[in-house]
């Protein structure tokens, strides 16, 4: 592989994000694509996902539409409140 092959870094936002209570898990995958757990449900919701900025649009396989914000860190997506999940 040469460098000019070299896959681009993920955008920072790919990623688990989560809760603080832990019920809600939502995985940014790098691909523009993302998964949503709800307690023992998972892949609840899934769909695309675009970045414009701090900002999230998202487009669910079922055409429901939401959006999202990054603030210092924190992902707030609609009414849920969510926080990177910490790497071990």
């Amino acid at each position: 592989m040469t460098s000019n092959d070299t896959p681009p870094d993920p955008h920072p936002y790919v990623g688990m994000w989560v809760t603080a209570d832990g019920f809600i898990r939502q995985e940014l995958l790098p691909n523009g694509r993302y998964d949503e757990a709800r307690g023992n449900r998972q892949s609840a919701y899934t769909g695309s996902y675009t970045v414009t900025g701090n900002h999230l649009d998202y487009v669910d396989d079922t055409g429901f539409t939401a959006t999202g914000d990054v603030r210092d860190g924190v992902l707030f997506h609609e009414h849920l409140v969510l926080y990177r999940e910490s790497r071990p």
